[in-house]
């Protein structure tokens, strides 16, 4: 999954970008909202977390003027503005969730959890093929009924092919939704973590190499090759 993070404090920015990845969400961070503004209109996010004062002012003004206009990516709001009248404010304007600073990064990595879980249209929390089953309550993988130890990126790897499962998922997709924007869709970085996902899952393997196109998950494949 995808988050994009909107906050103009260097060291906080980085923190909350850091704890995101390390709970396996790709995410895009930038300091402004015109930045955010722009990043919006091309990609679609699971989520964004928003800082209300940034260098631009307020952001709720463009998150209503985005809602008025159909744009329902959940938001949660982060920021030192948590009264009752702010909080009030935020929700009216459109925000999904709000958490004031300071903050526990595990209440934020849960809180976002949350409402990629049960915005409108969102993936089901539960994912099976074959005898792998992913919670994403949990963030926990089984292969018949054994727990799996994945990296935040095996994870989110392995996810996007069971929601993709029988068909073929590219190289380039998998970066767009697993990595941030600075990824390199022709550098090796898609091929190390294959190579680990395929290693913990075993035998029989189910995750076969496309040659020239990308990866399926499909039934069994001998090497995976």
């Amino acid at each position: 999954m995808r988050v994009l993070l909107v906050e103009d404090e260097t060291d906080l920015r980085e923190l909350i970008e850091a704890g995101l990845k390390d709970a396996g969400y790709a995410v895009d961070a930038v300091a402004d909202w015109p930045q955010a503004d722009y990043l919006l209109d091309l990609t679609p996010y699971d989520c964004v977390v928003l800082d209300r004062m940034v260098p631009s002012g307020d952001t709720l003004r463009a998150l209503d003027g985005r809602r008025r206009a159909g744009w329902s990516t959940p938001v949660l709001c982060l920021t030192a503005l948590h009264t009752l009248p702010d909080r009030v404010e935020g929700f009216r304007a459109g925000a999904d969730d709000y958490l004031a600073k300071p903050f526990a990064m595990v209440e934020l990595v849960m809180r976002v959890g949350s409402l990629t879980r049960r915005a409108p249209g969102r993936l089901p929390v539960h994912l099976a093929h074959a005898d792998i089953e992913l919670d994403g309550a949990r963030r926990e993988v089984r292969r018949g009924g054994v727990l799996l130890s994945l990296t935040p990126k095996e994870y989110a790897v392995l996810r996007h092919l069971l929601v993709h499962r029988e068909n073929v998922v590219t190289r380039t997709a998998l970066v767009e939704h697993c990595w941030d924007e600075m990824a390199d869709p022709m550098s090796n970085v898609v091929d190390a973590v294959m190579a680990g996902l395929r290693r913990k899952l075993g035998s029989p393997q189910l995750i076969r190499t496309v040659r020239g196109h990308g990866f399926l998950l499909g039934g069994p494949a001998g090497d995976g090759a």
